[in-house]
């Protein structure tokens, strides 16, 4: 297995690592072999830890993308919940909405999803348009009184 050379007290010492089965090492000294007992230290393994510098909120606000549902709606904006694409806006400006309507339909994380009116009202604005890609909290349609 391995080789060294030993020099202890000026004499020299040639020795082999020939088997190691649990904690006895079969060794050869200057051509003797010897059954000799391995007394083995378990060190501990230190595993570093990971320190991530903090994360500052780019967006200028550090206020929620999107509203509770059990909040009040304030003027009626609908934001995105998640980030994805605009497959189809179901509503036109001007469209009349109750509380459930399907606005439009929107892919994300491979599925299609139904984004609904939270608010009642008259549909004022349509920021998206088909294939639009969205951020999660961004603005898609405002319904005004």
């Amino acid at each position: 297995m391995k080789k060294f050379k030993f020099n202890i007290r000026g004499n020299e010492y040639n020795v082999e690592i020939v088997n190691i089965e649990d904690d006895i090492a079969e060794i050869e000294v200057n051509g003797s072999t010897y059954q000799v007992e391995v007394v083995k230290t378990i060190k501990e393994v230190k595993t570093p830890k990971l320190m991530r510098p903090q994360i500052v909120p780019s967006g200028g606000s550090d206020s929620a993308k999107t509203s509770k549902p059990s909040e009040k709606k304030g003027v009626g904006f609908v934001k995105a919940p998640l980030p994805g694409t605009i497959l189809e806006v179901k509503v036109k400006v001007g469209d009349v909405v109750k509380i459930g309507d399907n606005l439009l339909i929107m892919e994300a994380m491979k599925m299609e999803n139904d984004i609904r009116s939270d608010k009642s009202g008259k549909v004022s604005v349509i920021k998206v348009n088909n294939g639009d890609s969205v951020l999660e909290g961004d603005v898609l349609v405002e319904i005004g009184e």
